[in-house]
């Protein structure tokens, strides 16, 4: 049997970042409406000087790849105006991106110095979940790394804050009073339940395959655990097998499932009847901090925005009262999320980003509402889950 898109989000095609395949992104990337219009929402400008940005963007993308083959960057971002813009290594790699017509600068912390402090972070965060600190994150644009705080009076979050703040301006410290959970729901009617009556409910992320053909669905690690069955309806597709998500410890928020013999992940985005349609995936490559994108939820569908960075750690919040939870590597994004969303897929163009993780407690998003101000959320970024599991993406 094969899950159809009115039973299954789509699994997404792209390529590992292993030698086991590769994918291309295509000449002439088609954008969907709601992407269009997220970013025209974002910036003010037309639907047509939006779709001229995302195509400048992703040829762009093209010569950063170049560059980064090269070993001439250290980090890139899209600034305010569009243009894609390069921390170079050396002289040679400042005239080198000119020539392709990028903007390059010289960076005192770059994104390896930066990376530095947020593993440094990162250590301390394991020794005791920092309750008080929602996230911690590189921001390549200011050259900084971004602490979110929001209550610093707690005990736990002072022994990062100490080590916060050995790095002077090198780390800028702001207040959020919105404490962060992993999208998970209770309520019944799922995408992807764990039992045929319902209950608890995920979004389904990608369908990949390993070295020896067997497949997979790779999704948020919090909803895959236990080897429970996975559900679509009262129809068992897969099991889970593995999670590197572990509450109440310093977690990474990947898991998989194996896939059923008699069933399939379909390679195209479900978007829950929006204007998009069901959107083809081409590739993986992961867009730099700034880049739009869009993503699929049995909860709150389709919904758009922009990254904010990545290799992001943030402190979850158990809403039932159980442990805090560290993760690290994630993505941070504008695009809304609620509770049951976890799992679904967020695509650039059309270029596979990611799985949903987690966003601020009680945020509400329109359904099929595309880019809605002021909403945040959290994504495991695909490819690093592909890497880990030496997966590659089924296309079609």
């Amino acid at each position: 049997m094969t899950l159809s898109r009115s039973r299954l989000l789509a699994g997404l095609t792209a390529a590992a970042l292993l030698p086991l395949g590769a994918g291309t992104a295509s000449a002439a990337p088609a954008f969907d409406p709601q992407m269009v219009s997220a970013l025209a929402a974002e910036l003010g400008v037309s639907a047509r000087e939006a779709t001229d940005r995302l195509l400048t963007q992703a040829d762009q993308q093209g010569k950063l790849t170049q560059l980064q083959g090269a070993g001439a960057v250290d980090g890139a971002f899209f600034d305010a105006a569009g243009r894609l813009v390069v921390n170079a290594t050396s002289d040679a790699g400042a005239a080198k991106a000119a020539e392709l017509g990028l903007t390059a600068r010289r960076a005192a912390k770059g994104e390896s110095g930066l990376l530095a402090i947020k593993r440094e972070l990162d250590g301390v965060a394991a020794a005791g979940v920092p309750v008080g600190v929602t996230s911690w994150q590189t921001d390549l644009a200011t050259d900084t790394v971004t602490v979110r705080v929001s209550d610093s009076s707690r005990p736990e979050a002072q022994a990062l804050l100490a080590a916060a703040r050995r790095h002077g301006g090198a780390v800028r410290v702001e207040h959020d009073s919105t404490p962060l959970a992993a999208h998970i729901s209770v309520s019944p009617g799922a995408k992807m339940t764990f039992s045929a009556s319902g209950g608890g409910y995920c979004s389904v992320g990608f369908g990949a395959r390993d070295a020896a053909g067997t497949r997979y669905l790779v999704s948020a690690g919090h909803c895959l655990r236990d080897s429970r069955p996975l559900y679509s309806g009262t129809t068992v597709f897969g099991t889970t097998t593995d999670t590197r998500f572990a509450q109440g410890q310093a977690s990474v928020d990947m898991g998989i499932a194996r896939i059923d013999a008699e069933d399939s992940i379909a390679t195209s985005v479900y978007t829950h009847g929006s204007s998009a349609g069901s959107p083809v995936v081409r590739g993986a490559t992961r867009t730099a901090v700034g880049g739009a994108l869009c993503k699929s939820g049995a909860t709150s569908g389709w919904t758009c925005g922009t990254v904010r960075s990545y290799d992001v750690s943030v402190t979850y919040t158990d809403p039932n009262g159980g442990p805090s939870t560290t993760v690290t590597g994630l993505g941070s994004s504008t695009v809304c999320t609620m509770p049951g969303d976890s799992g679904g897929a967020y695509i650039s163009g059309d270029q596979a980003q990611g799985m949903t993780s987690g966003g601020p407690i009680g945020q509400q998003c329109t359904f099929n509402g595309g880019a809605q101000s002021g909403k945040s959320s959290y994504f495991q970024p695909l490819t690093d889950a592909l890497s880990h599991y030496r997966l590659t993406l089924t296309t079609s």
